[in-house]
């Protein structure tokens, strides 16, 4: 059932006020593909603009916080914990890691997909100048604790596991 939708068939934002408060945890990621030097200069540090783990790490804090503000029906959320890391994946990627958590009436999953997204995203954007052949891939829930629907985990393995 499409809950975002109302009995004729229209867009409307989900009545929460009924739902329980509980924890509600959320984990995404993101994976970044780039040429092998480019992936280089990041981890040493080389980069022009500067620490592009730390710049990424910043978007993707700020972009869970806006998540109501860029997908029309997420609730605005008192989000309690936002967790981003990222870390080299082999000699060409970058594997992004959003871990969103709160104690409310609505899940995380939106804010995290989108804390994953952005830090994708912002890796691009520092680094296009050298490397325009990127490709952002994988952008996918993990885990989702919580709610009524309770706990989901992905049965494939994450990036980092796979061949």
């Amino acid at each position: 059932m499409l809950t975002h939708l109302d009995s004729q068939g229209r867009a409307n934002m989900v009545d929460v006020s009924d739902k329980a408060l509980t924890v509600r945890e959320a984990v995404a990621e993101a994976l970044v593909r780039m040429r092998p030097q480019t992936l280089q200069m990041i981890v040493e540090g080389d980069h022009p603009k500067g620490d592009v783990f730390a710049v990424a790490r910043i978007a993707g804090i700020q972009a869970a916080k806006k998540t109501a503000d860029l997908i029309p029906l997420c609730h605005p959320l008192m989000l309690s914990s936002i967790k981003v890391e990222l870390q080299a994946c082999g000699s060409d990627a970058v594997r992004i890691q959003a871990r969103c958590k709160l104690s409310g009436q609505t899940g995380v999953e939106m804010e995290a997909l989108t804390a994953a997204s952005i830090a994708a995203l912002t890796i691009y954007d520092m680094c296009k100048a050298v490397d325009r052949g990127m490709v952002i891939e994988n952008v996918r829930l993990l885990e989702k604790v919580g709610g009524k629907s309770g706990h989901f985990k992905v049965e494939e393995p994450t990036v980092e596991d796979a061949p």
